[in-house]
């Protein structure tokens, strides 16, 4: 997959920013974005990340063979690789011209400049060496890869320790660390590349280029120099011309910011020695940013309740309060032997409010008149009536409560002394 190319519009629009000194981030010319170097809790894992440019490194080792040509030196192998993780214009299993350029180059500026002393990883002359492999895997393309992977090659071997070993005469053996302390590579300088992007055949001069920049640019020239003013390579690539005072002037800008980057680099390193030395947390977890959006951190606030809410609160709080009270209120009622009520609700109490309710006042009537029987007749509803169907009265419960005797004459009942009469007559 290609990856889009810009339109007119917007290469214009970047061309003419650059006329007024000014770029699509906010920097100035010769400005580089924010370097990040990260290290791993392993030794020999670096991650650099150059803006949005984000490299990671790692660093091994192993016994082979030293090479005929020199047999009492090790071997520096690099291998980079380009994912599509990184951009889509990268494919899976096939190394593009970028990714070809950009090993070649790391090549030239760190086995070819001698940075690292190869004859200390000599064990037996001929026989036996050390292998230090680097991969350098890009995580994300958004311009200056070259740099990016520069500083996160070096600072992954002046990171990195190789286990130390024993010769017993053709025998090696090789100590874990919990025997001996693993041994740091021997690295005399750190060469660092700065890429300059050139547009106008050589009128505007860019340092470290985005992926927008690099798409209009004319052409690049690459620098690797070390902080004593060295240059361990220089490339250029592209179809431009540039004068020799360009390119001097290229090299004084690149002292400055490589001498910047090492420091960087030496002060990573010193930090992380101080972490593992002092048993505080190290590795990538413990150095990324907590103030982020990811993070479910919050820092507490105040809340400030005015008179109305606080009333509102407190009448809520009574009204609460009040059905609690209710509820204590509430009594148990036995309907029947396992059934029982609270409240409202519960089983149907349909007809045993009434005759629970008949009882009573027949109890009472039985305690003030106990030879007298309360009977009526009840005709369309009127108590005095002759008619012949004989109905049960319900006595008030104010007249119960005074305690006064219930007058048969009243209710237009038959007196019992005129029973007792007319008893005597027929008799």
């Amino acid at each position: 997959m290609k990856d889009t190319p810009l339109s007119v519009c917007e290469r214009n629009f970047i061309i003419k920013a650059l006329g007024d000194k000014k770029r699509l981030d906010g920097r100035q010319p010769y400005d580089y974005r924010k370097i990040r170097i990260q290290f791993g809790a392993d030794r020999g894992c670096c991650k650099v990340s150059l803006g949005q440019t984000l490299v990671l490194a790692q660093v091994s080792c192993e016994i082979i063979s030293p090479r005929a040509v020199r047999p009492s030196d090790g071997i520096l192998f690099i291998n980079v690789e380009l994912s599509p993780m990184a951009s889509p214009a990268f494919e899976v299993g096939r190394m593009s011209d970028l990714g070809v350029e950009i090993n070649r180059l790391l090549e030239r500026c760190l086995r070819e400049s001698r940075c690292l002393d190869t004859e200390s990883l000599c064990i037996i002359s001929g026989e036996k060496v050390w292998q230090i492999r680097v991969d350098v895997n890009v995580m994300n393309h958004d311009g200056n890869i070259i740099d990016c992977c520069s500083v996160a090659a070096i600072a992954a071997l002046a990171h990195f320790r190789r286990p130390d070993v024993t010769v017993d005469g053709s025998e090696v053996i090789v100590h874990p660390s919990d025997e001996k302390d693993p041994i740091p590579l021997s690295v005399h300088h750190m060469p660092i590349c700065v890429t300059f992007s050139f547009y106008e055949q050589g009128k505007y001069l860019l340092v470290d280029p985005t992926d927008k920049e690099e798409k209009v640019m004319d052409g690049k020239m690459v620098i690797g120099m070390n902080k004593h003013r060295e240059i361990c390579t220089l490339q250029v690539s592209g179809e431009m011309l540039l004068m020799k005072d360009q390119v001097l002037r290229c090299s004084n800008i690149a002292v400055v910011k490589v001498t910047e980057v090492t420091e960087l680099i030496q002060r990573a390193l010193e930090n992380d020695r101080q972490a593992r030395l002092s048993g505080q947390k190290f590795g990538f977890a413990e150095s990324e940013f907590t103030e982020s959006i990811l993070t479910n951190h919050l820092e507490p606030e105040e809340i400030q309740i005015t008179e109305s809410r606080m009333d509102e609160e407190s009448e809520e709080e009574e009204d609460m309060n009040g059905d609690l009270n209710m509820e204590k209120k509430s009594k148990v009622k036995i309907l029947d032997h396992g059934v029982g009520m609270i409240g409202e609700g519960g089983t149907s109490t349909w007809g045993v409010e009434d005759k629970e309710m008949t009882e009573e006042l027949q109890k009472e009537a039985t305690v003030t008149q106990p030879d007298q029987k309360v009977t009526a007749h009840a005709t369309d509803g009127n108590l005095g009536d002759d008619s012949e169907e004989e109905g049960t009265v319900m006595l008030n419960l104010d007249s119960v409560a005074e305690e006064k005797p219930v007058r048969s004459e009243k209710m237009g009942l038959p007196n019992s002394k005129s029973k007792r009469k007319k008893r005597k007559g027929k008799s």
